[in-house]
């Protein structure tokens, strides 16, 4: 069955010491190496990653602060608009009305004047006719030139009264 074979053992051991020994420095050596080499790839690559991801928060942070200072700006002109129209509006209006209250004032002279020159027309007129009258009442001739005077001696005496 089993039988111990001392020879075999001691040849056993001695090839795998050997193989022990070539792969240390044949293989285990430049296996160590590429191993030490992906793990510092590997912690460079989570170290910029980091990096990367503090820097992003940073941008978002300074995007957000830019963003609520484009909004506060935007509200701001938009005030600015509204209550520059507001004051634009009043101002419309005013002129529009100091307008109005000259065109009303004009208007109002105007038929001022054209309320006095017709009464100075009619003042004339009742003149001339009541000179007219007095000279067929006392059949008298009176010449053209005496007739005005004695309109406008009667359109005074008619303006003092007045």
């Amino acid at each position: 069955m089993l039988d111990i074979n001392p020879g075999l053992i001691i040849w056993t051991v001695v090839a795998f010491v050997l193989v022990l020994v070539v792969l240390r420095s044949a293989a285990w050596k430049p296996l160590l190496a590429a191993l030490a080499a992906r793990e510092e790839s590997i912690r460079a690559s989570l170290r910029q990653a980091e990096e990367a991801r503090a820097a992003a928060q940073k941008l978002l942070e300074e995007n957000r602060k830019q963003l609520l200072q484009a909004e506060e700006q935007s509200q701001r002109v938009i005030k600015e608009g509204r209550d520059l129209g507001e004051r634009l509006k009043a101002e419309i209006l005013e002129k529009a009305n100091a307008s109005s209250r000259d065109l009303v004032a004009q208007a109002k002279d105007e038929i001022q004047r054209e309320k006095e020159a017709a009464l100075v027309q009619l003042r004339t007129e009742v003149g001339e006719l009541a000179v007219a009258a007095a000279g067929k009442i006392l059949d008298a001739n009176l010449d053209t030139a005496k007739q005005h005077a004695l309109a406008d001696a009667a359109i005074k005496e008619l303006t003092k009264g007045a």
